[in-house]
């Protein structure tokens, strides 16, 4: 006898793009505010209850950290995000959001969790900080001469981000000196801490020419590209950080003539710095000024306005401390004010966008939840994304980065191909 099986057709496959909507800029966030707990602690003029406050402040930049890291890596897009011109800056971002953490836990956290949990976390935070921070600062330039191509006008503030983590590294790393056994060790942390602070410092150097190249030969920046401009100061003032907080833990490791030079050159040097560093400052300001009499809409960038800020105070607080100039002491207490004056202002604006987000977010997935429509060109069902919907209905991504980073496009949306930023494209592998 013969049996015929019934077998019921399988629905056809239901492809769904999820395009990544968390760039590696938002780890900008947990720098800011990171920087906004640690400065805390450098200040040449301590406060009631300052201390305590700084410490809730790190314990939110842990928090924070921890779930950026986790959403961010859930999305595998480090190939995607790699290939954009603009966005690949962005990977020094993480790094020194792990350094920030770090030295928080040093300065700040070891009233919580004791100093040998502080110190076992600072050595974790800072060792892969600096790893990623050298991958990043030799991968980026890379891709960018052999995969990248840019228009003359394309530089702005973030190709400063890949060459900043070594100096974070070096500036973070002075504190770990001290607990590094004796001998060849703590002279080898020492000396690759100046080493990392020369690779960053120099590098630094040349993308802020290429920078002001751009801004004196081109068109002046405009949108959300203009807060980038500041990353220039945090480099410097990491500079200046890095050069006094060295120079502090260098007697006992170098000989004594070598380590008074150390105290000289952070002196000196951190002075010719620092006051490049206000030039620099002048200039943001000025542009910010002129951005927001025509509308600044708000955008991950928005936090380059508080890490570079938090090292001018850290900058200018170590040369307050060096010299016991009043005009320098008073200088970093101004600064502080108002950097934490700014990060009220920025991270109640980043609250208040993720919670659009989110709620954005939901909703277009209530709205994307019918059954899927079968292709007819391929028989199978596709549920549509958030760039076949209209505007209204599209995502709104926490990050789209090349957006974020010059405002070219006119709404935040979800897009696996962000816009260029001036011309930049990606180049033949």
């Amino acid at each position: 006898m013969n049996s015929t099986l019934s077998v019921r057709p399988s629905p056809p496959a239901v492809k769904r793009k999820t395009p990544p909507s968390l760039g590696p800029s938002w780890f900008a966030a947990v720098m800011g505010t990171g920087i906004v707990a640690n400065a805390a602690v450098t200040l040449p003029r301590s406060f009631p209850g300052l201390r305590t406050a700084a410490l809730a402040v790190w314990l939110g930049a842990v928090v924070l950290l921890v779930l950026l890291a986790v959403r961010y890596l859930r999305q595998r897009a480090l190939r995607l995000h790699a290939a954009d011109p603009v966005v690949a800056q962005f990977f020094g971002a993480p790094p020194m959001a792990l350094l920030t953490v770090g030295a928080g836990a040093l300065l700040l956290g070891r009233r919580l969790i004791g100093l040998e949990a502080a110190l076992a976390v600072d050595w974790v935070l800072w060792s892969v900080g600096t790893v990623l921070g050298l991958v990043t600062a030799c991968s980026v330039p890379y891709l960018m001469v052999t995969r990248h191509r840019f228009a003359p006008d394309a530089a702005f503030g973030g190709w400063l981000m890949p060459v900043v983590p070594p100096m974070v590294s070096a500036a973070t790393g002075a504190l770990l000196v001290p607990h590094t056994p004796a001998g060849q060790p703590r002279l080898a942390l020492l000396l690759g801490c100046y080493a990392m602070l020369g690779l960053g410092l120099i590098a630094a150097l040349l993308v802020i020419a290429m920078i002001y190249g751009r801004l004196v030969h081109h068109e002046a920046p405009t949108g959300t590209v203009v807060p980038t401009v500041w990353i220039g100061l945090g480099a410097l003032g990491q500079a200046v950080t890095a050069l006094g907080a060295l120079a502090v833990v260098a007697p006992g490791v170098l000989p004594a003539s070598y380590a008074r030079g150390t105290a000289v050159f952070a002196l000196l040097a951190g002075l010719v710095v620092w006051g490049f560093a206000m030039l620099w400052m002048a200039l943001a300001i000025g542009l910010t000024v002129r951005t927001i009499r025509a509308g600044l809409p708000f955008a991950p960038t928005w936090w380059s306005f508080i890490f570079p800020v938090g090292a001018c105070v850290t900058a200018t607080g170590a040369l307050a401390v060096r010299t016991g100039s009043e005009p320098f002491i008073w200088t970093t207490v101004v600064l502080y004010a108002l950097l934490v004056a700014a990060w009220v202002v920025v991270a109640g604006r980043s609250l208040r966008h993720g919670v659009v987000h989110l709620c954005r977010r939901s909703a277009a997935a209530h709205a994307r939840s019918g059954p899927a429509q079968p292709d007819p060109r391929t028989g199978e069902a596709t549920v549509p994304d958030a760039a076949d919907r209209p505007d209204s209905a599209a995502d709104v991504p926490l990050a789209a980065p090349s957006a974020d980073a010059v405002g070219t496009s006119p709404a935040l949306q979800d897009t696996a191909t962000p816009a260029p930023v001036a011309g930049a494209t990606a180049g033949p592998s």
